[in-house]
């Protein structure tokens, strides 16, 4: 069962937890992901998907994803393979931590798990060659809600571990605006497509 470890100070309904792992002299046990045990937790969420990739370079960024209402997505993330810096940004129209960022370093050998709930943009940057994250959605991924803020946005002055010029970047993610440029914001009161 996983336990809970603490929430940022900024943000109490982001949780991180670690699972609690069983080991003999075959190996290891641990119970990733149970809805009544995360329940327990306050975390009430139903998980339609489940998502893996693969960064095979030191430096690679992905994100700051995130889809609007009503295919707005918790997540749970986790590494199996490497490590990274997971970093989620507040993008709740009206919130008092609008803006706001928190990171922290997810991998294999820390077994940390992040849960972060719907309204946050989402991304990380490779610290090891060959990364793997795993996580679950609450929504499957819709295109037409798909959205993003530039990761480096100087808005953000978040603390990325590599440079701009050495960064690995899809075209899709070096094109997404800056926050002050969405063209709407995020609300969960809201449903229309962008």
């Amino acid at each position: 069962m996983p336990v809970a470890i603490k929430s940022p100070p900024l943000f109490p309904d982001v949780h991180i937890l670690i699972p609690e792992r069983f080991t003999d002299h075959r190996g290891y046990f641990s119970e990733i992901y149970s809805q009544p045990a995360f329940q327990s937790l306050g975390i009430d969420c139903t998980f339609v998907q489940d998502n893996q990739s693969l960064s095979v370079a030191k430096g690679t960024v992905r994100g700051l994803h995130f889809q609007y209402p009503p295919y707005d997505q918790a997540k749970l993330v986790r590494v199996t393979s490497g490590r990274l810096l997971d970093v989620i940004v507040d993008i709740r129209a009206g919130s008092p931590s609008f803006g706001q960022h928190f990171s922290i370093e997810l991998s294999a050998e820390n077994r940390q798990q992040l849960f972060i709930p719907s309204g946050f943009a989402h991304g990380f940057c490779t610290l090891e060659d060959n990364t793997e994250i795993l996580y679950k959605v609450s929504a499957p991924y819709s295109k037409a809600h798909d959205a993003g803020i530039f990761w480096n946005d100087p808005d953000l002055n978040i603390a990325w571990p590599v440079l701009s010029t050495d960064a690995v970047l899809s075209d899709k993610d070096l094109a997404l605006p800056l926050l002050k440029n969405l063209s709407r914001p995020f609300s969960q009161n809201s449903g229309d497509t962008p």
